[in-house]
This record gives C-alpha cells, sequence and structure tokens, in this order.
C-alpha cells in the first residue's frame, strides 16, 4: 500500500513578511552606507587637497590640476622647518603646551564640577546647572574681549597664561561629566567607599576617575581639539610672534602670501603638518571609548 504526500502549493506571489522585511532593511542599510560615504567625502576631501597641494611647488599650486599630486613634499616641509631659524617648531611647541596643558586642567575641572552636580546636593544646584547651560550656548569668540580686557589689568596679556587661563574651564565639558557621572557612578559604589572610610577626595581619586575614563577621554579630546584649532583668543591675547600657536602663525603667513606668493605652499604644508599630531592623538587614545557607558561599573 503507498502513502502519497500531499505537498500545498504556495502560490508565488505569496512571500513571506521576513523576507519583505529583510529586503526593506537591505535597502536602508544601502542608503545609509552611501550618506555616510558622502558624508566622509565631504569631510575628508579637505584633507586630501592639502596633501596633494603640499607636493606642489609655489608655481604649481595655481596652475595645475587640483588633484594632480607633483614631487615637491620634502623640499617644502624643508622650507618650513627652516623659515626664521626654525619658528614654525616653536609654533609647534606652543600649540602643544596650550592644547595639552589646557585640556588636562580643563578635564579635571570638569571631571570634579560633573560628578559634584550630579551625585551632590547642595543650595543653588540647579540655578549652577543652568548657568553652564547657558554657558554651553554661548559662542567663545564673544568671550574673547571681555576675557581680553580682564586679563589685561592683571598685566597677563602677551603670555602664555592669557591662553591657558580662558581655556581651562569647559561648560560643555563640565555638561558632559555631569551626564557621564549620572550614568555610570552608582550610588551605592560611594556609599560603601564610604563606609571603607575612604574620604571625598580618596573617593574621587580611586573610584570615581577610573569609572568615568572613557567619558572623561571624550571630554579631554574635544577639548584638545578645540584648543589646537583656537584662533581668536590667541590672535587677541598675543602679540609676541614666538608665543603664536600654529593656527595664528600660519595665518600670519597667509596675510604674506599677497605680496610673496611663494608662501603660500608654505601655508599649505605647515597645515598638513599641524593635523598630523591630532590624528595621532586620536588613534592612541580611541582604545579608551567604551559604547556601554556601565564600563567599569560594579555589575550585579
Amino acid at each position: 500500500m503507498t502513502i502519497s504526500t500531499v505537498v500545498p502549493v504556495v502560490p508565488a506571489t505569496a512571500q513571506p513578511k521576513a523576507t519583505v522585511r529583510q529586503k526593506g532593511n537591505r535597502k536602508n542599510s544601502t542608503l545609509a552606507t552611501v550618506l555616510l560615504l558622502l558624508g566622509a567625502l565631504y569631510c575628508l576631501f579637505p584633507v586630501l587637497w592639502v596633501l596633494i597641494a603640499s607636493t606642489k611647488s609655489s608655481g604649481e599650486l595655481f596652475s595645475t590640476f587640483t588633484l594632480s599630486p607633483s614631487t615637491h613634499l620634502f623640499d617644502n616641509i624643508g622650507d618650513l622647518f627652516s623659515y626664521r631659524g626654525g619658528l614654525y617648531w616653536r609654533w609647534m611647541a606652543n600649540t602643544v603646551v596650550y592644547a595639552g596643558v589646557g585640556s588636562a586642567v580643563s578635564t579635571l575641572i570638569s571631571a570634579m564640577a560633573g560628578f559634584a552636580l550630579a551625585k551632590y546636593d547642595f543650595p543653588g544646584k540647579k540655578f549652577v546647572f543652568n548657568v553652564i547651560l547657558a554657558g554651553v550656548l554661548v559662542p567663545g569668540v564673544i568671550l574673547a574681549i571681555p576675557q581680553y580686557l580682564l586679563l589685561a589689568k592683571v598685566g597677563l596679556t602677551n603670555t602664555y597664561w592669557s591662553v591657558l587661563l580662558p581655556s581651562m574651564i569647559a561648560p560643555y565639558g563640565i555638561y558632559l561629566s555631569r551626564i557621564f557621572a549620572a550614568a555610570t557612578i552608582p550610588t551605592e559604589v560611594l556609599e560603601a567607599a564610604r563606609i571603607d572610610g575612604a574620604g571625598d577626595w580618596r573617593t574621587f581619586g580611586r573610584v570615581v576617575l577610573p569609572m568615568m575614563r572613557s567619558g572623561l577621554v571624550t571630554v579631554f579630546l574635544f577639548q584638545f581639539v578645540a584648543i589646537w584649532n583656537n584662533f581668536m583668543l590667541p590672535y587677541i591675547m598675543l602679540g609676541d610672534d614666538h608665543l603664536y600657536p600654529i593656527t595664528v602663525g600660519l595665518s600670519g603667513l597667509l596675510n604674506q602670501g599677497a605680496s610673496q606668493p611663494a608662501m603660500y605652499i608654505t601655508v599649505v604644508t605647515g597645515a598638513l603638518i599641524s593635523i598630523i599630531p591630532l590624528i595621532a592623538l586620536f588613534l592612541s587614545l580611541q582604545r579608551y571609548w567604551r559604547v556601554d557607558l556601565g564600563a567599569g561599573a560594579v555589575k550585579a
């Protein structure tokens, strides 16, 4: 006796809903990828132009195709480094001091202020936080002139302090630190530290800072890049070109290009060299970033 199996025939037009959703997700993923690639191209094209332009001679800069490289890169680097006895190196060192010291102190202050706003209750706490939020909305350019007048009263203009002091307070860094401290530091951990006899400063240094490390790296990078690229503040504060950062120094060379066109290629080469430390910093610190805001916390 033969038992036959009847297999139901599914119409060709009837497709599972899951397959339709998968096709829709693939379309959305492709569109998102294309948009991201276009955004990356838009952001990286100026860097590509600087890289190619720095390989040209001053005569080739405006007479050849924009994306056509040449062979004068090392000659241009040599001219840049020999300009006025190596003044560019002085500008680079000044920028490292301004950005390194300013961002480190700013990150520490932001961590302390953000932690206090997130985990402590004190009179006027809401008012202080609202003032900080207002500071985030105020462009730094607006504050440059008042800061110059204040520092001129105490004789600190045209010194390293005139650039460092205004850079040590970052409202946006405090805001980010407050958000990150509230999300990553359980109150139970702080209470356990106090039970073990740790004071406020010891708790902050031994417990809070390690737990906030990934967030503070982000704050440090934001502030470092902001100070590194800052132009208006040092331009107003400084009069001695030996105190200039790279941004102000290259601006002065660019102004000389009107009478000395050869200086244009020097400015382009200087701009190329100036972004190398930023790239190196991002590559060296990216391992500290965490997607999970709870990284480092005690898990149940």
